[in-house]
């Protein structure tokens, strides 16, 4: 790990403990031919360190020629696709917006950055497709819109929107020329394009919410090269800008090899040219270093290869002290759980944590476990650090899957055990759906409840038990399901009552200038300070208004605001996850954190006191004090700084 300063450190010392996960995340096999016409077998994985890369496999051997973006910005391969024509394989990245070109015949040019899909629209490809004349065809969050590249000329064409309302759009082109796309997140619907006139028009059944109402409707290029949708509605071909019914037994496989609109943009796998397949030895295993090599026929024993690809560094998500005062964490997608000693030795990547792979969203301690609740689907494991690591869904594993917590929570961003023996989250919907859910679970007898729109159009986000009232105070934000834009200009609070599961209150304990609540702690008293803002990612990904961040202190009690004032702009804004940043050491003291800036408060009183600057690199995730040390990430580092002075002996 990274070297530590001395024990004597003097406030404001930041100490650098490493790189902890070194995991990637979207990962897909491309097969093909090579250029001498052997089998060939590209991979594109993403990581945030260095951005993601592509490899060019040795099927022998498993030594990888690998090849960076090199730029942290373009993380995730969030789609990708291999012409079955010339071998190239196109990779798009996020949240760059970019396309990028990796030609096995020209492997000195690397991985090549083709330029933004459209740079007013798009920050996200999620979807790739080649056309009958070679154009690639990409599709791109948040804007739906419809980009062209022609790698004859190297140029774009760009042709904006392909719907109002919704953010995603993935294509798929026929081979007589047909180019259509999928649609979501509030509807699934498909929209059919014109690439002579630039017109596109919606043809065919949709789906509203679809998160919620679940039907059948699969977009596909079938194995005749032309493009199907296989509905609740029926079957049809689509040609054109129509869409022709028939009949059900007439429509073909998928083909193989091409990006699925149906699989969040995962590509179709299509085996090897000599009729060889590959594929993860353990699809379980999100290590993603060994491979099957299987014979067609099966007269042949599999091979299993082992690669050597080098991983970069994973961004981080959550940091939380375990039941066994390890400092444990996320990373995310990959979501794999570390652990760390508190003065940054013995660090540990474990692995895997939950069949969601998005990030650990929220950590708290239950009954000598460490309780993990994940994205996405707010799912819930539950570690033991006494007994090995073994991930797993059956009894016996560790940490354990044990599912859902309910059918809409996606993001679960807060959650807490309380004495009554349960777990409470607070989540936020699936994708295009509006309300968050509440939801408890007492993991013992799997017995749940689930509570959506508490606060109309809002989701939970930060979570508080109230000892002497018996209750738990629920904070609000603004944040919808991804995909749709935010309903609700404000967020509030809720009182909880556990025996009657019921709200005793909801509202905004009389503060006007409320945005969302997202950090709750105790105060003397009785009181309870809270932090109102704005998390970043609202503003970015669903088109809600910037606001100030202001402290407030309240009176459960009386269900009113005590005291507030606003934060200094100039410290900075909130970290991008920025659940949970007032955070109490262990003398008791409650400070907190921006993405710059670290402040103490002073007791009962909503003065605040700058303690010390991240000097080194903004804070993206603030994690718990421990000692006089705040723990925190800067993207994939993890780091601790001093925040209080030492006591002489």
């Amino acid at each position: 790990m990274g070297t530590l300063a001395s024990r004597a450190a003097d406030v404001g010392t930041i100490e650098d403990l490493g790189i902890p996960v070194r995991g990637v995340g979207w990962v897909r096999l491309h097969p093909g031919v090579s250029p001498d016409g052997k089998a060939s077998l590209l991979i594109s994985m993403g990581q945030h360190k260095d951005g993601c890369f592509v490899l060019d496999v040795d099927l022998e051997t498993g030594h990888c020629r690998q090849y960076r973006v090199g730029r942290d910005e373009a993380a995730l391969a969030s789609s990708s696709y291999r012409s079955s024509r010339t071998g190239v394989l196109y990779v798009g990245s996020a949240y760059t917006g970019h396309l990028h070109r990796y030609d096995p015949a020209q492997p000195e040019r690397g991985l090549e950055d083709l330029g933004p899909v459209d740079p007013a629209l798009a920050t996200f490809p999620t979807g790739i497709a080649e056309g009958p004349d070679g154009k690639i065809y990409v599709g791109a969050y948040p804007g739906a819109c419809l980009s062209v590249f022609d790698p004859t000329s190297d140029s774009w064409t760009r042709h904006g929107r392909m719907d109002d309302v919704d953010k995603y759009f993935a294509p798929v082109v026929g081979d007589d020329g047909t180019v259509a796309g999928k649609i979501r997140s509030t509807h699934w619907r498909v929209v059919a394009f014109d690439p002579t006139t630039g017109e596109h028009r919606r043809v065919g059944p949709f789906v509203a919410e679809p998160a919620v109402n679940r039907r059948r409707f699969r977009l596909f290029k079938g194995t005749d090269g032309l493009v199907y949708l296989d509905s609740f509605d029926g079957a049809f071909r689509i040609q054109g800008l129509d869409a022709i019914p028939i009949s059900a037994s007439d429509l073909p496989a998928e083909m193989p090899g091409i990006e699925s609109p149906n699989a969040n943009g995962y590509q179709v796998l299509a085996s090897l040219p000599d009729g060889r397949t590959v594929a993860w030895a353990d699809p379980d295993d999100i290590d993603y270093r060994r491979l099957r090599v299987s014979a067609p026929g099966g007269e042949i024993p599999d091979r299993i290869i082992t690669l050597d690809w080098e991983g970069s560094g994973s961004e981080l998500w959550t940091l939380h002290f375990g039941p066994d005062d390890r400092l444990y964490g996320s990373s995310m997608l990959p979501e794999r759980l570390f652990a760390i000693d508190a003065d940054g030795s013995n660090s540990l990547d474990y692995g895997r944590m939950s069949l969601s792979v998005g990030e650990g969203y929220s950590m708290t301690n239950y009954d000598g476990l460490l309780a993990i609740a994940s994205y996405p689907k707010s799912r819930l494991s539950l570690y033991d650090p006494a007994l090995p690591y073994q991930f797993g869904t059956r009894p016996g594993s560790n940490p354990l899957d044990i599912g859902r917590v309910d059918d809409v929570g996606d993001r679960p961003h807060a959650m807490i055990a309380t004495p009554d023996g349960k777990l409470w989250l607070a989540s936020a919907p699936e994708y295009g759906l509006i309300g968050g859910t509440l939801t408890w679970i007492d993991p013992h007898t799997r017995a749940s409840k689930s509570h959506r729109n508490v606060l109309a159009d809002c989701s939970p986000f930060s979570l508080l038990w109230l000892p002497d009232r018996e209750q738990l105070l629920v904070g609000f934000i603004v944040e919808p399901g991804t995909g749709t834009m935010a309903r609700a200009s404000r967020g509030g609070f809720a009182l909880w009552d556990p025996i009657t599961d019921n709200a005793t209150y909801i509202g905004d304990f009389g503060d006007n200038d409320l945005a969302g609540v997202v950090s709750l702690a105790p105060a003397p008293d009785g009181l309870v300070y809270a932090l109102s803002g704005r998390n970043p990612r609202l503003v970015v990904h669903y088109n809600a208004a910037p606001a100030p961040t202001r402290l407030l202190l309240i009176d459960p009690a009386t269900r009113r605001v005590v005291d507030s004032a606003p934060l200094p702009a100039a410290w900075g804004p909130m970290p991008f996850e920025s659940a949970n940043t007032l955070r109490i050491d262990t003398d008791g003291t409650l400070y907190g954190a921006t993405s710059q800036t670290v402040f103490r408060v002073i007791p009962g009183t909503v003065e605040t006191e700058r303690i010390a600057v991240m000097s080194t690199g903004d804070a993206t995730v603030i994690g718990p004090v421990r000692d006089g040390w705040l723990y925190y990430a800067s993207v994939y580092r993890l780091r601790r700084m001093k925040i209080t002075a030492a006591v002489s002996p």
